[in-house]
């Protein structure tokens, strides 16, 4: 029904307007024939008809304006007639007079200001006297849409003939006072007419008449951009006449689109320089407008226009620092906020991201300006809690986002003491996301902190990341946890400083805020510290750094047993055993053969009571050995302990081929070709070992199976002894290579031995390895040469 309404009225509009048109322009061609023939009287008559069709009140501005340029264009043609007119004898003085006899005021005035235009053109009487006369004709007409489209006419027809500096009518004409003057009241009325728009008609149609009047607003902004084009207009006389005038005219209609829409025309048409002088007035405006005028986006543009005008003008910046612009617009923003209670949270927060805006652009160097500002937002969110609305959260992202890109430092936003606070406010999810947001910054940039304050501030800004808070979500169900803890870990390589007592803080401190974050980060986050610390003690050793030492390599490993001990919270046994074998290398290196123990002890102690999983068995069994191989610190009696209870354990794995190859794995334990241990008795022992359990390990196969399993262990175990046979180990004989390779010759081609492809090309490669030996001329070619294949 209501679009049938609307197609209705569509229609009715179409229709009225058509039948104007075609009255104007009947009347406009009997005006012509009048023209051609010099007939005045007739001329003025047919005319004042055509100009009677303006007169209606059922057209929409729309369909209005069509009416009105055809009206426009005729009368163009009328004016060129009255200048001919003249030459012909009649003074203007007389035209002037003539046309007020019309009998309708509507006609007669457009007719008027037409004739008052080649009046003011010929000079025969000053140009502020008509112009002044003309505007105060001009109120005989209070019909909102006819009145403006009147006015608009006199604006249009006016605008070069104004007596302005330097133009052809000031003198005797006038000065840039009357100009402006004449100006001024016509926009005066224009803004009376516009806004009483907005109290004609019913309640109902109150959306149409305010689309009706957003239509026509372009009207009445005209006479500013008129009034900013007078070169007459200086600085002087915009602060003391033009602007006091124009915002009296804003403030005193107590209309929110008329409000809105002049205090923009103001910022866009007078140039930055007037603005950034009359500053206080301009904004002393703001707090009063109607509650209801977005003045968040008036200021906005305003400080937007500042800062870009800095941007290209770098020289002003001393005169926004003489009249103190920042500190005004802060009071003035606080003062809107303050007279606004009921404005929305997303509004106050755009103003103080457009303020944030304004300073990092224009004093980026005043970091307690940029302070202050997220101050004032923090106190209008204290006691709100986190803030649910989404548009205003995104705002404030936008706020704490500013000092990131601006600075592009981190470590210069960690001096902002507000910073934290105002983040406080923001949602779980969204707080996250910008801890997420600054953590990329710091890597993006390669960002160092320094320093155990430092540490502390961006923990704060980052603790929804490493430790739970109430609204958190349960870690298992939470999106994305694993890469945010990856994160994490990769900031602690960050955390750095050449003094060593200061880097020991920075430890300390990350640790204690890890150790805060909850069992489940644990294991993500504290291996990176570990391995932190341990390259730190490595720069320790380098400098060597004693007990006596501030911080010494001992105390350290102190540190790093305490931090892997609390991951027994998790629980991560396997980690925590890869962790203290690195610890325990470490310390082999620093020569600290305690501390390197006791941390085997550990090692030992988890692969005991908490490893139960045979595959990680095996894998810790495997590090365990290669770490202990590589330490070099240990005594006799410590390195007997350990070695022995590796080879130990490496003999009650769960499966045979397991503890097979742990044991003979342990054979390096005993021969180190650096000058370390050399027993080639213990490492023939393991061997031996290692070989007694393979050929249990088959005879378990062909009972359980009917046949032998694969030859695998065996020539693993070959090579093991092919191995210690090159490095000149002395129990390991070429006799025993040559059973072996017997043994594996007649297991091979036993019927009960099951064939496996992949073992048989092991071990033909293995005896194409001894061959090529064989056939050396050198020591290799004579020690291999007692082997027979």
């Amino acid at each position: 029904m209501a679009a049938a309404d609307a197609v209705t009225a569509a229609e009715e509009q179409d229709k009225w307007l058509a039948d104007a048109m075609a009255l104007v322009q009947h009347n406009a061609f009997f005006m012509h024939r009048a023209l051609d023939n010099n007939n005045l009287r007739d001329a003025l008559k047919y005319s004042a008809q055509m100009l009677s069709e303006l007169r209606t009140s059922k057209l929409s501005p729309q369909k209005y304006y069509e009416l009105y340029m055809k009206s426009f264009d005729e009368l163009r043609k009328l004016e060129f007639f009255f200048k001919d007119e003249t030459k012909r004898g009649r003074t203007n003085a007389d035209l002037y007079e003539l046309v007020q006899h019309a009998g309708n005021i509507l006609p007669r005035l457009y007719l008027l200001i037409t004739v008052g235009s080649v009046y003011i053109k010929s000079k025969e009487a000053p140009a502020k006297d008509v112009l002044k006369d003309l505007v105060e004709m001009s109120r005989g007409v209070q019909h909102p849409i006819r009145g403006l489209f009147l006015r608009s006419y006199l604006a249009q027809v006016s605008r070069d003939k104004l007596p302005d500096v330097g133009s052809e009518y000031e003198g005797e004409g006038g000065s840039v006072n009357d100009a402006v003057e004449f100006v001024l009241q016509n926009f005066t009325e224009m803004n009376k007419l516009w806004v009483r728009m907005q109290h004609q008609g019913p309640a109902r149609e109150k959306e149409k008449r305010e689309k009706e009047r957003r239509q026509l607003r372009d009207l009445v902004g005209k006479n500013l951009h008129v009034l900013s084009q007078l070169e007459g207009v200086d600085l002087a006389m915009y602060r003391d006449v033009v602007l006091p005038r124009v915002l009296e005219q804003v403030v005193n209609c107590k209309d929110e689109i008329a409000q809105y829409y002049l205090m923009d025309c103001i910022i866009q048409v007078f140039p930055d320089e007037f603005h950034l002088q009359t500053l206080e007035s301009l904004l002393g405006a703001c707090p009063q407008l109607q509650t209801t005028v977005d003045v968040k986006t008036v200021m906005a543009q305003l400080m937007d226009r500042l800062s870009n005008y800095v941007a290209s003008t770098p020289d002003v910046l001393p005169e926004i620092l003489q009249v103190e612009a920042f500190g005004k617009l802060s009071t003035a923003t606080m003062k809107v906020i303050d007279a606004q209670p009921d404005m929305p949270l997303v509004g106050a927060v755009s103003l103080f991201v457009a303020l944030l805006t304004f300073t990092l652009r224009v004093h980026a160097d005043r970091l307690d300006y940029v302070d202050q500002v997220l101050g004032a937002c923090f106190k209008k969110l204290e006691g709100r809690g986190k803030v649910k609305d989404s548009k205003a959260t995104k705002q404030i992202v936008a706020l704490l986002s500013a000092p990131l890109e601006k600075y592009n430092d981190v470590v210069t936003v960690l001096k902002l003491t507000n910073y934290p606070r105002v983040m406080d406010h923001l949602d779980y999810e969204t707080n996250k996301s910008m801890a997420v947001t600054i953590i990329q910054f710091i890597m993006k940039n390669n960002t160092l902190i320094s320093s155990v304050d430092k540490v502390e501030a961006l923990f704060e800004l980052l603790k929804e990341l490493i430790k739970d808070s109430e609204g958190n979500p349960a870690l298992d169900e939470a999106k994305d946890f694993q890469e945010e803890q990856n994160l994490v870990a990769k900031l602690v390589h960050l955390l750095k400083n050449d003094d060593d007592t200061e880097m020991f803080k920075i430890l300390e401190a990350a640790t204690k805020h890890f150790t805060e974050g909850g069992s489940k980060r644990l294991s993500l986050t504290l291996p990176s510290l570990v391995f932190s610390a341990l390259k730190f003690v490595r720069q320790l050793q380098f400098r060597n750094a004693t007990d006596e030492s501030p911080v010494s390599p001992k105390k350290v490993f102190q540190y790093l047993h305490q931090t892997i001990e609390s991951l027994s919270t998790v629980p991560a046994p396997e980690l925590a055993l890869r962790l203290y074998l690195q610890c325990a290398e470490a310390a082999s290196d620093c020569d600290l053969e305690p501390v390197a123990y006791e941390f085997f002890t550990q090692a030992f102690m988890l692969y005991e009571e908490e490893i139960a999983d045979s595959k990680a068995q095996i894998t810790a069994m495997h590090l365990i050995i290669g770490t202990l191989q590589r330490t070099t610190v240990f005594g006799v009696e410590n390195r007997d302990t350990l070695t022995h209870k590796a080879t130990g354990y490496s003999a009650k794995l769960l499966r045979k081929p397991d503890q097979c190859r742990a044991v003979y794995a342990c054979s390096h334990l005993f021969w180190n070709d650096d000058g370390g241990t050399q027993d080639g008795e213990r490492v023939l022992l393991c061997l031996k070992r290692a070989l007694r359990i393979a050929n249990a390990a088959q005879q378990v196969s062909s009972a359980s199976r009917g046949s032998s399993g694969p030859v695998t262990l065996f020539v693993e175990i070959l090579n093991k002894y092919l191995y210690y046979f090159e490095k000149g180990v002395p129990a390991v004989a070429s006799s025993l290579v040559q059973g072996l390779l017997e043994l594996i010759m007649t297991e091979t081609q036993s019927e009960k031995t099951s064939k496996d492809a992949a073992v048989d090309a092991f071990f033909a490669s293995t005896m194409r390895y001894i061959q090529s030996q064989k056939q050396k001329s050198d020591a290799s070619g004579e020690r291999y040469g007692t082997i027979q294949i």
